[in-house]
């Protein structure tokens, strides 16, 4: 299958994140990009590989065990974005090296017990729900403060941003005042003596929104590697845990 795509599309992808960030204000080297590789094959990651790519987010664990095998040669490291089930934290503490989905104490605990057994340590982000859809996973804002006193009892976890997803709607101020919500929440438990400078927000149909609102990476699936394959057996859903 020909991916020659792949490469016109990463060059324009930081082409607009560096734009993106000019408009802001902002130096380009402030905003990293995370590809995100859900439902593309193999075949696709390690021809983005061949680009420089070395950081993939999934949004199924059961993605990130099918994909490491086929790719063990290429020092890939695996980032989970998508809603986590304590049942797969095995799965994540063993080929994981960053959950940004990091919801809920009971994760928390199962994650901290698995990466104890192997042996690891893993960055975390904490997720906030910024917006009212029922549809989004995340922490509830005012459970924050006290979410992240509990992990400091994590050794295993180490957490350095939050993330979240904007709501899905056109009304850019509507979006910006997720991605601001968030900011303010990092910069209201930075004052509170959390190391967490991270703020993953943002994707491909509204990353400069994120930018300006002070986002430190954003994550890019379809900007990079083209309309996703639907349909997909990936995206059905998984069993409760």
């Amino acid at each position: 299958m020909d991916h020659s795509h792949l490469a016109h599309n990463w060059a324009d992808i930081r082409h607009r994140v560096a734009e993106a960030c000019r408009a802001a204000g902002r130096d380009p080297s402030e905003v990293s990009i995370l590809p995100v590789s859900k439902t593309f094959g193999a075949d696709v990651v390690r021809e983005a590989v061949a680009l420089g790519l070395h950081r993939f987010g999934e949004n199924k664990v059961q993605e990130i065990r099918d994909k490491s095998g086929p790719l063990a040669d290429c020092g890939i490291d695996w980032v989970m974005i998508g809603h986590l089930q304590t049942n797969k934290a095995k799965d994540v503490a063993r080929l994981a090296s960053e959950v940004q989905s990091l919801d809920r104490p009971e994760l928390a605990e199962a994650l901290h017990r698995r990466l104890t057994l192997e042996g690891r340590s893993i960055d975390v982000l904490v997720q906030v729900k910024t917006s009212r859809e029922d549809s989004k996973y995340g922490l509830p804002p005012d459970q924050l403060p006290a979410f992240l006193d509990s992990l400091r009892q994590y050794d295993t976890l180490r957490v350095r941003g939050l993330m979240t997803l904007a709501i899905h709607t056109d009304d850019p101020a509507e979006i910006r005042a997720c991605f601001r919500q968030l900011r303010e929440l990092r910069d209201a438990e930075t004052a509170r003596g959390h190391d967490i400078p991270r703020l993953s927000m943002g994707m491909s149909g509204d990353f400069p929104l994120a930018i300006a609102e002070g986002s430190t990476e954003v994550r890019i699936g379809t900007a990079i590697f083209g309309r996703r394959p639907y349909p997909d057996s990936y995206y059905w859903p998984e069993k409760p845990a």
